[in-house]
C-alpha cells in the first residue's frame, strides 16, 4: 500500500482504529495515549502516509506563510534583511516566499496580485523607488491582512513601519564631511517622491544650514541610484564649480563615480571625499576604501518578522499606526579621511 495516496482512512484500517483517533495522534492531541500516537505514527510510516498541508491550511485558514517584496535581491542589504526574516520565520514555522520588484511600481503591483492569491498570511515590503500610490497595499489590507514596510517608509493608513533615522545619519555624514574641510558638497539624491531619498536629502541640507554653507539645488543630483547613474553623475561632477565632497544616498552610485573620476586623474579623497550608503561588501575592499553608513540590516529583518508575526497572531495592530527606528552607524574609511 506504500504509495502517496495514503489516508487517514487507511491507517485507521489497518490497524482497526476509528480514524478520529488516528487523526487527533497525528495532530499530538492530548486526547491519545502516548502508547496509541507512536502505535499510529509508526503505521503511518510504514505505509508512507504524507500530511495534507493543504487541506490543513483550509481548514485554519491560515497557509503558515509570509511574503517578502524586496527591489533587488542582489544589493546586501537586502539579502541580509531577508536572512533575519527567515531566521525568525523558521523558529515561528513559517515558510517565506521572496520576490523582487526590481524598484519598478507595475512589477510591485502584480507580485501583491500575487500574494494576495496565494493567501500568504501577511507581507513585508520594501517599497519600489516609483511607487507613489498605494491602492495594492490597501486592497490587500481589505482581505484583512497585516503588511507591514521596512526600510523605505509608507505613510499608509493602518501600517507599520521598521526603519532607520534616514535624516539624522544623513546630516551625520554630510558633517563629517565639513569636518574634513569639504564646503562645496554634491548629494547623490535618490527619487524624492521616496520618502527615504526625501529624508536622506533633508539631512544633507540642514547639514549645510547649520554650518552656514549655502544650498544649491544644481549641486542635488537625482537619479535611480544605479551604476550607469554613478557614471553619468561623476561626469557632471566635473562640470561643477569647486565640489571637493560628495553624499551620496547608496554606495552604487559613489563606487561608479569614484571609479570614472580616478580614471580622469581625480584624487580621492584629496579632490573630492566622498560618503556613500548602505555598506556593500565592496565598499571595504575597493580603493580608497568608501566611507558608509551601515544599516543594522539583519536586525531589520527580525525585527520586521517578529512584528508582522505579532500582527498575525493577534490582528491587534491592524488599527494603529507604529514606527519602529533603528539605529544606523557611520563608519569612516579611506575616500573621505583628509585629517587625522
Amino acid at each position: 500500500m506504500k504509495n502517496n495516496n495514503v489516508t487517514i482512512h487507511d491507517i485507521s484500517k489497518a490497524l482497526e482504529i476509528d480514524s478520529s483517533t488516528v487523526s487527533r495522534a497525528l495532530n499530538d492531541s492530548p486526547r491519545v495515549s502516548q502508547k496509541t500516537k507512536d502505535k499510529i505514527l509508526s503505521k503511518a510510516t510504514e505505509l508512507g502516509y504524507q500530511r495534507n498541508s493543504l487541506a490543513s491550511k483550509l481548514r485554519t485558514n491560515k497557509t503558515h506563510s509570509i511574503g517578502v517584496i524586496v527591489p533587488r535581491i542582489a544589493r546586501q542589504f537586502f539579502s541580509s534583511v531577508i536572512a533575519g526574516v527567515e531566521e525568525t520565520a523558521f523558529n515561528a514555522g513559517y515558510d517565506v516566499i521572496i520576490c523582487q520588484s526590481m524598484d519598478d511600481y507595475e512589477r510591485e503591483k502584480k507580485l501583491m496580485n500575487t500574494m494576495l492569491s496565494n493567501r500568504v498570511d501577511g507581507v513585508l515590503i520594501s517599497v519600489s523607488m516609483k511607487t507613489t500610490h498605494y491602492d495594492h497595499f490597501k486592497e490587500y489590507q481589505k482581505q484583512g491582512f497585516p503588511i507591514l514596510f521596512f526600510d523605505r517608509p509608507c505613510d499608509l493608513e493602518n501600517s507599520t513601519n521598521v526603519i532607520i533615522d534616514d535624516f539624522k545619519i544623513s546630516f551625520q555624514a554630510t558633517e563629517h564631511l565639513i569636518e574634513q574641510g569639504c564646503k562645496n558638497i554634491v548629494h547623490f539624491a535618490g527619487p524624492q517622491n521616496s520618502e527615504l531619498y526625501k529624508r536622506r536629502t533633508n539631512g544633507y541640507k540642514a547639514s549645510l544650514t547649520k554650518h552656514n554653507i549655502p544650498i544649491r539645488e544644481n549641486y542635488i543630483l537625482e537619479s535611480t541610484l544605479m551604476k550607469e547613474d554613478g557614471i553619468q553623475m561623476a561626469q557632471q561632477l566635473l562640470e561643477l564649480p569647486l565640489v571637493d565632497g560628495v553624499f551620496s544616498s547608496n554606495d552604487i552610485s559613489a563606487i561608479n563615480a569614484i571609479q570614472t573620476l580616478k580614471d580622469k586623474g581625480i584624487k580621492i579623497p584629496q579632490d573630492i571625499a566622498f560618503v556613500g550608503f548602505s555598506n556593500e561588501a565592496v565598499s571595504a575592499v575597493i580603493e580608497p576604501s568608501l566611507s558608509t553608513i551601515k544599516q543594522p540590516d539583519f536586525e531589520m529583518g527580525k525585527v520586521a518578522a517578529s512584528l508582522l508575526f505579532e500582527q498575525i497572531n493577534t490582528k491587534a495592530n491592524l488599527r494603529i499606526n507604529q514606527t519602529m527606528i533603528l539605529e544606523p552607524e557611520l563608519i569612516i574609511r579611506d575616500s573621505s579621511r583628509r585629517k587625522n
